[in-house]
């Protein structure tokens, strides 16, 4: 666990990956530019410290990843968050076969996740079924935005996105992340546009639906949305590295979700390797609101321990020493509104 002035933090690390965006499994020119544009998230809102060169970032390897993670990165327990972008990569973006490899070599500290895209119709159902079995899926990662063919997204309440939830209620796959956020070229803006989890979200009270990037930069409609959707979270990825370059935007990001869905429904998440998670660790463990933006109250030491592990724990089952466990009463998905929230969605 982490630990500074006495106090100590578990830290679960909710959305990271293993890319292979080398030039040998570029599918085309679309590989190159999605790559670059991460790569352009990574030097402009990193200190220069913590800048890779190019040709590191294309492929990390799991060596790599287990020191960023946890050797030199404080994290307790991680979780993949894979995207496939197959086409734009010969073998995907994400790699699935190392990334597993990597879990079952270390099953207290790693989750994988998986992926699906509904657009595959009734085979796509089948191979759910056979990944849910095979990785033991606790929850999945879509990416709306992705292409397929001649298509350039859906939407979350698309007919045959509603069959592939269906399905996760079946399978045990109860937690739905999604990239709600900022675009990537070539992707399409409006084919991440968060408006469409109101209507899953509603239709599917009893699955979790974590609104990765927090919708930026549609952060107010997020808010809005998840106030009236126990079932809604919010994770900071894409977020975090903002507390270096533009700390006053970064505490009125925080301070707007902890006013509007509070704190035990945002998990702290670096999107390894768009950002490695010590220095965002260490960051937000030593941040705090300006006092001149008196809008937004002061963030605690028990606010920022959930958000850095302890929500994301509760949510998968993840074991927490003792004396840093939540309730364990379920107050996710199915839970009850706090009245103020419910009091707001009635306006």
């Amino acid at each position: 666990m982490y630990q500074k002035d006495g106090e100590s933090y578990f830290i679960v690390d909710a959305h990271v990956a293993l890319w292979d965006a080398r030039p040998e499994n570029q599918r085309n020119i679309h590989g190159k530019q999605f790559i670059d544009c991460f790569y352009d998230y990574h030097a402009n809102l990193s200190p220069a410290s913590e800048k890779w060169p190019y040709e590191e970032y294309l492929y990390q390897g799991g060596e790599r990843f287990i020191k960023d993670i946890f050797t030199d990165g404080y994290v307790d327990h991680a979780i993949f968050q894979p995207a496939h972008l197959g086409e734009f990569y010969k073998t995907g973006f994400g790699q699935t076969e190392e990334a597993f490899a990597l879990t079952q070599e270390n099953p207290g500290r790693l989750t994988y996740n998986h992926n699906f895209d509904p657009r595959n119709g009734e085979a796509g159902l089948d191979q759910l079924r056979a990944d849910a079995e095979r990785f033991n899926l606790k929850g999945v990662k879509l990416y709306t935005a992705e292409w397929h063919g001649d298509s350039r997204g859906y939407k979350l309440n698309d007919p045959w996105t509603y069959r592939y939830f269906e399905l996760c209620r079946e399978l045990g796959i109860r937690n739905i992340h999604v990239h709600k956020g900022p675009t990537i070229r070539p992707l399409d803006r409006d084919a991440f546009d968060v408006a469409d989890v109101d209507h899953a979200a509603t239709d599917f009270t009893d699955l979790n639906f974590i609104v990765e990037h927090v919708g930026l930069p549609r952060l107010e409609d997020f808010c809005w949305i998840a106030t009236q959707e126990p079932n809604v979270h919010g994770g900071l990825a894409v977020a975090m590295p903002f507390i270096h370059t533009r700390p006053r935007y970064f505490a009125q990001i925080m301070g707007e979700l902890i006013y509007w869905i509070g704190e035990d429904r945002i998990q702290f998440s670096s999107d390894y390797a768009l950002w490695t998670p010590r220095w965002l660790i260490e960051a937000f463990v030593d941040f705090q609101i300006p006092e001149d933006m008196t809008e937004y109250a002061p963030i605690t030491i028990e606010q920022k321990r959930k958000i850095l592990g302890l929500n994301a724990a509760k949510m998968y089952d993840i074991p927490v020493p003792v004396e840093l466990q939540l309730p364990s009463a379920d107050e996710t998905a199915t839970g009850p509104r706090q009245p103020e929230r419910a009091d707001l969605a009635a306006v």
